[in-house]
């Protein structure tokens, strides 16, 4: 029988008053005898000035929860009221949010005033079962001739971007935003500097690309609870408009330290550390973020791109390898690439897009071949080469490598401003690679 949506709106709401008192107070986390309430759940903490600071459940015990604030400089103190919020696990969605920045409460940071919007979402997206996916078929342009060209990639794929710190993970992302041409753009900037996300915002997207554009971004100096929120809020954002029926891209930068944050909350929970410290739920939470994306049947799809600092050049870390098992490709860059100014810094032989055979051509998916063995036959020989052993003569492979790498190169580099269509990328690599070989006839 359907119900009155009143009597619905009524069986729906929480009407018992559900109080606690905070009983102890920690740098990062607050526990309380109550409210009782489920994880995720939402509370008032009272503080010591006027008003309130917002908490989320982070643990729940046989006699007390831990909350873990949003607000880092909001002081409360022991026997503070603690009361339960009212519907929480929905976040307000919609069209309203193109072309605005906010953070992870959906509260506006660029200084435009509320957002005003009637649609709500669940934060933890609609359950989708395996074959409610759709395999991506459709090439994902991004005008940038090293990832079109030679790690082709689809609407609705899942990669990662893979470096230490200072190689270039979020000019590459900016440019890719930037270019692409989408239906709507989410932007998830977790634990970056406060410098990062004005410069991104104001200065590296143009008008007409903020206005298919929502910035959801949580600062280095803001709480582990924000942080995790940031990158709820922008899957809710994206899982909204591809409900719709929208080409989204999203991006989240970085995936790494949103693990650092969880880890943070998990830690103050209690949770046993395991290896990096690194919390059981974590390693349960980001198989999650990354299976929220990709391309329905019904239509619409997500294209996730992530970024992944890892902690050394060796990107041999546990949530890089994690990230690695998990994603539909990866996209490694090189600091030596970037030290000798060549950008995008993209090691191209250590990169790989798993659905590049899917989407390319048979001519392109051959010439891509030919250059990866070239580009693969010069770095395992380079040794040789730069000390002078090597003679030419000695070997054809070795030889055809010397004679592609200058062509090869001068293609995968690109300026930051710089933007080739995927049809021109194709040709000039088969360019490239025909003008080596002549050299070898």
């Amino acid at each position: 029988m359907n119900l009155h949506p009143f009597v619905e709106t009524l069986r729906a709401s929480d009407l018992v008053g559900r109080t606690g008192r905070v009983r102890r107070i920690r740098s990062t986390f607050v526990e309380a005898d109550g409210p009782n309430l489920p994880l995720g759940a939402l509370c008032q903490i009272e503080t010591m000035g006027p008003g309130t600071t917002l908490a989320e459940v982070v643990g729940v015990n046989e006699d007390s929860i831990v909350l873990a604030p949003f607000e880092t400089g909001a002081a409360t103190f022991s026997g503070a009221a603690v009361v339960a919020r009212g519907q929480t696990s929905q976040a307000p969605v919609g069209d309203a949010f193109l072309g605005r920045a906010v953070d992870g409460l959906a509260r506006p940071i660029d200084g435009l005033g509320l957002v005003r919007s009637d649609r709500q979402a669940a934060l933890d997206g609609v359950h989708t079962t395996p074959l409610d996916r759709a395999s991506p078929r459709r090439v994902f342009e991004t005008g940038v001739r090293a990832i079109d060209g030679m790690l082709t990639l689809a609407h609705g794929q899942r990669v990662g971007i893979f470096a230490a710190s200072g190689v270039g993970k979020t000019s590459l992302m900016t440019q890719i935003a930037r270019q692409v041409r989408i239906d709507r753009c989410v932007i998830c900037l977790v634990g970056e500097r406060g410098r990062e996300v004005e410069a991104l915002w104001r200065g590296g997207l143009s008008p007409e690309v903020k206005a298919r554009t929502t910035m959801v971004a949580a600062t280095s100096d803001q709480s582990a609870a924000m942080r995790v929120r940031a990158g709820q809020y922008a899957l809710a954002l994206a899982d909204h408009w591809r409900g719709q029926g929208h080409d989204v891209l999203l991006f989240i930068d970085s995936v790494t330290r949103l693990a650092m944050a969880m880890r943070e909350i998990g830690l103050a929970a209690g949770e046993p550390p395991t290896v990096r410290a690194y919390t059981p739920s974590v390693f349960a939470a980001i198989p999650k973020i990354v299976e929220r994306c990709g391309a329905l049947a019904s239509g619409g799809s997500i294209t996730a791109i992530m970024t992944v600092l890892s902690e050394t050049d060796d990107i041999d870390d546990p949530i890089s390898e994690m990230m690695k098992s998990l994603l539909d490709g990866h996209i490694m860059l090189s600091r030596n690439l970037a030290e000798l100014g060549h950008y995008p810094a993209i090691d191209v032989p250590r990169s790989i897009s798993r659905l590049a055979g899917t989407v390319a051509g048979p001519k392109h998916r051959a010439n891509v071949a030919k250059a990866v063995e070239a580009l693969s036959t010069y770095d395992a020989s380079r040794t040789l080469v730069e000390t002078g052993v090597y003679v030419r003569g000695s070997s054809h492979d070795i030889d055809r490598a010397l004679e592609l790498r200058p062509s090869l190169m001068a293609f995968l580099k690109q300026g930051e401003a710089e933007f080739t269509t995927y049809g021109d990328t194709c040709e000039q690599l088969g360019a490239q690679l025909g003008a080596g070989m002549e050299g070898l006839s």
